[in-house]
């Protein structure tokens, strides 16, 4: 079954780089944005959400919106939410084709909590449950830029604790997720190496690295000035790609086109290729606001207003006329990994940087 979950994905995919997919095959999910960080890049912690959605709610979503392969849930902090396992169920039950469930997480609930709701997502049964521990410097630069004394002690933790279950649930998948901002930029090979002296063993692989960027409908930090100067996060990017280990597995093919993404990004300052956001995949916020990304403050719709099914917003004229500007180039200058991975895998034929 896992195996047939991971033909139809790979095979939407490919679809996707011949012909506009009549639905998306990746949902980026917001489930709250409650947070306990304090981060510098990013304003999400100051918003005090009131009236997202209910668990009931989103399963209506999941039921009549029941072909996903992809579900990336975010927020906030998505395990402030004591509905998270019960929300990945909705997807897994629903979308029959399910192959991939992915999260962030702070490290900052308590530990025993998010042990016990990751190993339940575990035990869901999900091909693929893929888990990014945020780490953005060694200790006193991870809690500077986070602004929570211990949170880098409780990474540290935690991965120790995702590389334990890792042992029983082998559909697990984790990595640290670096965020370069101005305020580490030229630190990647310090962090790397004092991470390395906590857990031996660990690969550069281990990293994932995204570039800090603005965004008015979801980091809500449009105005503030976070970027890393171009120099340095080449510099630090050009040292991930070289002491990355080259694996043929698919994720790990997908990593790499995307580091090189990145340097093409900083270096040209546009994104490398035309997004697939209302095409491959969209971003949907804890309200039932629906965007083409992350990145871009354009809402085509609110699922509330449609019955909870996804079909009318994407067929409608708000979502049409995105789609017109995004062929037109027209949409904000971006490369981040929840949207540039299915913009790689839907241009294959163009991957030339």
């Amino acid at each position: 079954m896992s195996f047939q979950k991971s033909v139809g994905l790979t095979a939407v995919m490919l679809k996707s780089n011949v012909s506009r997919l009549a639905l998306p095959y990746k949902i980026n999910f917001s489930i709250t944005y409650w947070c306990q960080s304090r981060c510098l890049t990013c304003r999400i912690w100051e918003i005090k959400p009131k009236g997202e959605l209910t668990i009931d709610e989103i399963r209506e979503f999941a039921k009549k919106n029941n072909y996903f392969k992809w579900v990336e849930l975010t927020g906030g902090e998505p395990f402030l939410r004591g509905d998270i396992v019960e929300i990945a169920r909705a997807f897994k039950e629903s979308c029959k084709s399910l192959y991939i469930l992915t999260f962030p997480t702070n490290s900052l609930c308590d530990p025993a909590l998010l042990r016990r709701k990751i190993t339940e997502i575990l035990a869901l049964g999900i091909p693929r449950v893929a888990v990014t521990l945020s780490l953005d410097g060694n200790k006193e630069l991870h809690d500077k830029i986070r602004g929570v004394p211990g949170n880098y002690e409780r990474a540290i933790a935690n991965y120790r604790m995702l590389q334990e279950l890792s042992r029983t649930y082998k559909n697990l998948y984790f990595v640290f997720g670096y965020t370069m901002s101005k305020f580490n930029v030229g630190q990647f090979q310090r962090v790397f190496e004092d991470v390395k002296r906590e857990i031996p063993g660990l690969k550069v692989n281990d990293f994932h690295v995204n570039i800090a960027q603005t965004s008015e409908n979801y980091y809500k930090n449009e105005n503030d000035d976070i970027r890393p100067n171009k120099e340095g996060a080449l510099a630090d990017i050009e040292w991930v790609i070289k002491h990355r280990e080259s694996r043929l597995d698919p994720i790990s093919l997908v990593e790499e086109a995307y580091m090189r993404g990145l340097v093409a990004f900083l270096k040209r300052g546009v994104s490398p290729m035309r997004s697939r956001g209302l095409d491959a995949s969209l971003f949907m916020d804890s309200f039932g606001n629906v965007y083409p990304s992350i990145m871009w403050d354009r809402k085509v719709g609110n699922i509330r207003e449609s019955a909870f099914d996804l079909r009318p917003i994407w067929r409608g004229d708000l979502a049409g006329n995105a789609r017109d500007d995004i062929k037109n180039g027209l949409e904000p200058n971006s490369w981040t990994s929840c949207e540039a991975y299915q913009t790689i895998t839907g241009n294959m034929l163009s991957l030339i940087w």
